[in-house]
């Protein structure tokens, strides 16, 4: 015979958590004393999930009702996870409690009191697609000339509009801030912002963002519903209250404003998403924006070992807008965390993708590896020599290098010069320009497919009406500034890239259009190790297809390394961590220091560098090019670091000419030591940790898709 307990409600149950064994010093205070406003600033790994789960778990058992609980998150997992833990703790479903995401919440309560903000309960919510969709055909009903002339895309004039809205400024600050070269045409951008408005309202649909505008609204024009929403709130909890906008911080202010039982948990040092116009002042403003606030810190991290956290703890140290606190580990300690300058991006990516076999064959999952960096562009070099040495591995963050549409759009432009026949690279190149669809692209490269050489295709007449021809002599402007170009593969690719067409066509069709600059950038760095335009075509094909095929038939069950922007891999953790091109310009970001951005530049790296559980490396190249070598200093976060609390790793070659396999790593803390100097022929600089000049030698560029055994790479 099997026997079924029934639970009965919440309110007809015994709970009796032990929450003084359960949790820590820093954690029971705020689970038992978390009345009125509260900030709990909860450190890297210091269990904030733990935290707030028993404190709705405490409420619970104190007898406030679910319905009076609001526990706001930012994604459906966490609010998911808290809820189960919360289950789990009381041995039933808090049936009735409040808690999801902020745009969740605001679709129940919407869906209740639309009638009040213009709309019907039964509005539709657009998702990205939907809201893209809608904007084109704002830009089509408005007749905005778009096919003979640039003009931003539905997919940009979307994203403009989302960060003006969740900024909180109007359209003319948020140009200057994201497009400052749409500014003359503001006017029609103005117009399409406000058809959307209309066309959205009269099909009774909102966005992601309608979903808190209209609400705050709701809550600032109806006083009566407001005060009603206000008092069924008693406690509100809010996860991860340093990426909340100023829309969000003025909803959960106004839904707190009658008991003020607001408890809002996050880490200053852990804001990074301004980009996305989160703003740090509601964190580090709390205290002041409500009277008589009590802060606590988690400050005990069980994630990371105690050299890890010296060193996140010293480099944070350093920011002036922050609430300091000092991590504290409870993991027993382990190595120091390894600073590892190379003589060159290639030799880095060479050192990290050895470093990881190393730890793979010590029994350390590929899973269990991450690869990080500031952005996308970034892992260029390493992507490159995973392939080569076929590693799997998970891009996070974006798509591997050669699937990006930018740097295909590069190659396909090459293809023609190197073979004017070459059709698809034809009707690829094509239609970034305005008046060419792809039937006239095709017709195009059909006739151009006649032609002896590309540079005949400057002064072609291609079949089409006007706007095919308008279109063309656009590619053909494309085409003169290659040709005009020096006779080198990387000065195609930067002449392509700097062409004002190109530039106004990625700028148009591409939010983030800087950074597939700088991409265009690292692919013309990496071009220079090529000495013709046909062995640079052949390598980058054969890599391509390489990497496609590897795709293609890899288990989703693989174990595999990961690579990821830092963005991306906030909230993640893994055992070893490899922290890439930290070098000034790069990590911190140039343009931190013209903006004022250093101190979130620093936050990253905090963030970066507390995903490790147990290993981290910290690398950093010592030149940048090939054919123009150009000296790169160490990140400013690398000397903000004391010396005693990291372990210099130098490279150097583990044979002259040597026939057995060698890691080809040594640990030493003497820059300074004689490194090697054959294979060598003219003389260049090369530095060490420090900046400091070191040895002075070249070595002799080589293709990524060169023999993995060679050690032509190595030049320290």
């Amino acid at each position: 015979m099997k026997e079924f307990v029934l639970q009965g409600t919440p309110g007809k149950r015994n709970f009796k958590i032990d929450y003084k064994s359960e949790l820590n010093e820093e954690q029971l205070p705020i689970v038992t004393e978390g009345d009125g406003p509260t900030l709990v600033l909860a450190g890297a790994g210091s269990g904030k999930t733990r935290t707030i789960t028993y404190r709705v778990a405490y409420l619970l058992e104190q007898g406030v009702s679910p319905a009076n609980i609001l526990l706001l998150t930012f994604t459906n997992k966490s609010s998911k996870e808290m809820i189960s833990r919360v289950e789990n703790l009381l041995g039933v479903y808090p049936s009735g409690l409040w808690a999801g995401t902020f745009h969740s919440i605001a679709n129940r309560l919407l869906r209740k009191y639309a009638e009040w903000v213009g709309y019907a309960s039964n509005f539709s919510i657009l998702d990205m697609e939907d809201g893209r969709d809608l904007v084109s055909l704002c830009i089509k009903d408005l007749k905005i000339e778009t096919k003979n002339k640039r003009f931003p895309n539905a997919r940009v004039l979307q994203s403009l509009f989302s960060f003006q809205r969740n900024k909180g400024v109007d359209l003319e600050s948020a140009l200057e801030i994201k497009h400052p070269k749409f500014l003359p045409i503001i006017d029609e951008i103005r117009n399409v912002s406000l058809l959307y408005a209309k066309m959205k309202l009269e099909q009774n649909a909102m966005d992601f963002d309608d979903l808190l505008l209209k609400l705050l609204e709701l809550l600032k024009t109806n006083s009566d519903i407001a005060q009603n929403l206000a008092r069924q709130f008693e406690y509100i909890l809010v996860d991860e209250f340093q990426d909340t906008n100023v829309i969000q911080a003025e909803i959960v202010r106004l839904l707190g404003s009658v008991h003020k039982n607001i408890l809002v948990v996050g880490d200053d040092a852990q804001s990074i998403y301004s980009f996305r116009a989160a703003e740090i002042k509601n964190i580090l403003g709390f205290p002041s924006e409500y009277e008589g606030s009590q802060t606590f810190k988690l400050t005990t991290n069980y994630r990371s070992t105690p050299q890890i956290l010296d060193v996140a703890n010293a480099v944070i140290l350093n920011n002036e807008d922050q609430f300091k606190k000092e991590l504290i580990a409870v993991v027993k300690p382990g190595d120091l965390p390894y600073v590892v300058p190379a003589s060159s991006s290639g030799q880095e990516a060479q050192y990290i993708t050895e470093q990881i076999f190393e730890l793979h064959a010590e029994g350390t999952d590929y899973r269990e590896i991450a690869v990080l960096f500031r952005a996308a562009y970034h892992s260029q070099a390493l992507e490159f020599e995973l392939m080569k040495r076929n590693i799997p591995y998970d891009y996070r963050g974006g798509m591997k290098f050669f699937e990006r549409s930018h740097i295909k759009d590069i190659v396909a432009h090459l293809r023609i010069v190197h073979n004017v026949k070459d059709g698809m690279a034809w009707v690829r190149a094509l239609r970034i320009h305005p008046g060419i669809g792809l039937v006239t692209a095709q017709k195009i490269a059909r006739a151009a497919g006649e032609l002896s050489s590309a540079k005949e295709a400057i002064a072609f007449k291609p079949p089409g009406g006007k706007k095919a021809q308008a279109g063309f002599e656009s590619m053909a402007r494309v085409l003169n500034s290659i040709f005009s170009a020096r006779d080198f593969v990387s000065d195609y690719i930067r002449a392509l890239a700097t062409n004002a067409e190109y530039q106004a066509y990625l700028e148009n069709e591409f939010p983030n259009y800087k950074e597939r600059l700088e991409d265009i950038e690292q692919f013309a760095i990496f071009a220079e190790q090529y000495d013709n335009l046909s062995d640079f075509l052949e390598a980058v094909s054969l890599t391509d297809e390489f990497g496609v095929k590897a795709d293609r038939y890899e288990s989703t069950n693989e174990d595999k390394l990961v690579l990821s922007t830092i963005h991306q891999a906030k909230g993640l953790e893994w055992d070893a961590v490899f922290v890439i091109n930290l070098t000034e310009g790069s990590f911190p970001n140039s343009k931190a220091y013209e903006e004022g951005g250093v101190e979130e530049e620093r936050r990253l790296f905090y963030v970066a560098t507390t995903r490790a559980r147990k290993k981290l490396f910290l690398t950093y190249p010592l030149t940048a090019g090939y054919e123009h070598v150009e000296i790169k200093q160490p990140s400013i976060f690398l000397d903000e670091i004391p010396k005693e609390q990291t372990e210099l790793i130098q490279l150097r070659r583990a044979h002259a000419y040597g026939s057995a396999y060698s890691s080809g790593v040594s640990r030493d803390y003497e820059p300074s030591k004689t490194v090697f100097k054959d294979l060598y022929e003219e003389p260049t600089i090369v530095r060490d940790a420090l900046g400091e000049v070191i040895e002075k030698t070249k070595k002799i560029p080589s293709s990524f898709l060169s023999d993995v055994g060679g050690w032509e790479d190595l030049d320290i």
